[in-house]
């Protein structure tokens, strides 16, 4: 190895390492967030205790919102680790950082190893990634097996790679697994346009219609698909494939709606703290269409924009499909006038945020009026109480340190920012996230943790929190309560005739015995 790769690889081993001594320590910190990682860590609960590893269900019933894969990996996770935050979250952690990886890798080959580092640093520091690899969902599963779809894509288009076209095969396949025809969707897309606007349409059907590549992924998504069609019939027709795609695309679902902008504001928001540095990369955009990866990214990158932005149901981390390739193209186009002060200010802003934080939060809950207020003040209260020393230390040291670090005159303006960046994803990671955590989520836990050893039934009661029952490690019904049965609700949810003992209450959150 020369002189010159040496380096290479030891820069590009010193960003993995960094990322993942961000990553992984504080996987397990914050309690489960409901619904999206409490549902998830039950129904995977569920199937341990169920033994059956084929199906899901939550609370009992059975669930179809998302394929089996996700659930296996929790599933493996909790039986050699146990029933923790940490084990249901290490899945995707560790696909987090296989992104991360993926993203280095590709771009130190095509784009110079500054770039590749780079790239992989912005991919582990933005908001938007750093959220879903704490996450204990599919999304940073899914992310990372379209970014190695994608990009072993173009190492086909780019020299008939042939393994690469197969890879690209297994990991459609793993993908449609994790969540569902998505996975397929926006490798075919894209590779479609590319080859149309690129007159290079009969490569794209060679790959496209390759027999030992769709051997390949037929041998993955067929055996479970088949079974769940078989065992569920229409219901997972009508339950996976209806609702929670067509309907998802085509209608709103479950209130989560948004206009034609809606990620012209949630994209940006995303790549904090590094979106100053997109604006430059899109003012270069008419240059990168005359050069084939760029162009390729690009097209990535929009049509996962107006895909989504012309569905009917909008949830942010939809938007982060196609943010792989604005890592690559904002590393690339990091240099460009503007970037490095806009993207410094805004890291700045964020550092001297952090630790107001709880104040924050208290202020906008005093302000709430209407319905939940009372819950809303409790809240609010409850995040000043819960903000510790050790959280007001770390937000305070990593701003003072970072606003250091981004004033620093010698530096490379990008090397300033990416210390800031790597300081404000180490204050989210052990300080903000398990502050929030305990705000937002402590309560059910300890509810749950209060009822554990008790011995009457339990029923949730006007309120859908998932995590309570992995945290009790039983079912909870949602009904209401009858004599004699305990119920989780919220104060501000408890109807105003009912007969209950407040046996425990925490930031509006309670747990009543339903008197006979």
């Amino acid at each position: 190895m020369s002189d010159g790769a040496a380096t290479d690889h030891r820069l590009q081993t010193a960003v993995l390492v960094a990322a993942a001594l961000l990553l992984l320590p504080a996987v397990g910190l914050p309690p489960l967030f409901d619904v999206d990682e409490g549902a998830f860590g039950e129904a995977t609960r569920e199937m341990l205790a169920s033994g059956d590893w084929l199906s899901t269900t939550l609370n009992g019933a059975p669930r179809f919102d998302k394929p089996i894969l996700i659930y296996w990996l929790q599933a493996v996770s909790v039986a050699a680790l146990g029933l923790n935050e940490f084990a249901l979250r290490l899945p995707s952690a560790l696909a987090a950082l296989a992104w991360i990886t993926a993203i280095g890798r590709f771009a130190s080959a095509r784009l110079g190893a500054e770039t590749g580092a780079l790239a992989a640093w912005i991919a582990a520091t933005c908001v938007g990634v750093v959220v879903i690899a704490h996450a204990a969902t599919a999304d940073a599963l899914l992310n990372a097996l379209l970014a190695a779809a994608m990009l072993d894509a173009w190492r086909f288009l780019e020299d008939g790679n042939r393994p690469a076209l197969h890879r690209m095969y297994v990991w459609i396949g793993l993908g449609v697994l994790t969540k569902g025809p998505i996975a397929l969707l926006i490798p075919v897309a894209v590779t479609l346009l590319y080859a149309l606007l690129s007159g290079r349409l009969r490569d794209w059907r060679k790959a496209a219609f390759d027999p030992v590549g769709w051997l390949l992924l037929t041998a993955i998504v067929a055996p479970w698909y088949g079974y769940a069609l078989h065992r569920h019939g229409r219901a997972f027709v009508e339950g996976f494939f209806v609702k929670h795609n067509l309907q998802r695309f085509g209608g709103t679902l479950e209130g989560h709606s948004g206009s034609i902008v809606y990620y012209v504001v949630a994209a940006p928001l995303l790549l904090l703290p590094w979106t100053g540095v997109l604006w430059p990369a899109l003012r270069a955009a008419p240059a990168d269409w005359r050069t084939g990866l760029t162009r390729y990214l690009w097209l990535w990158f929009g049509f996962v924009f107006v895909f989504f932005s012309a569905s009917g149901t909008k949830l942010p981390h939809y938007v982060l499909y196609g943010l792989t390739p604005l890592f690559l193209l904002m590393a690339l186009h990091r240099a460009e006038a503007g970037a490095a002060y806009a993207a410094r200010l805004a890291a700045g802003l964020l550092l001297v945020l952090l630790p107001l934080l709880p104040w924050l939060v208290q202020r906008w809950a005093l302000a709430t009026t209407g319905a939940g207020t009372a819950y809303y003040a409790a809240l609010g209260q409850h995040a000043m109480q819960a903000a510790s020393w050790s959280f007001y230390s770390i937000t305070g040291s990593t701003c003072a340190i970072g606003i250091a670090a981004l004033c620093a005159p010698r530096w490379p303006a990008w090397q300033r920012l990416a210390i800031a960046a790597g300081l404000l994803t180490l204050s989210v990671e052990f300080a903000v996230a398990p502050w929030l955590g305990n705000v937002v989520s402590g309560p059910v836990k300890r509810a749950a943790q209060f009822v554990a050893k008790r011995p009457e039934n339990v029923v949730q009661w006007n309120l859908n929190v998932p995590s309570f029952s992995v945290y009790r490690g039983k079912i909870t019904e949602s009904r209401a309560p009858r004599a004699g049965e305990l119920t989780i609700t919220r104060a501000d949810r408890l109807p105003a005739d009912a007969k209950v003992e407040v046996l425990f209450e925490e930031a509006g959150v309670m747990v009543a015995l339903q008197v006979r």
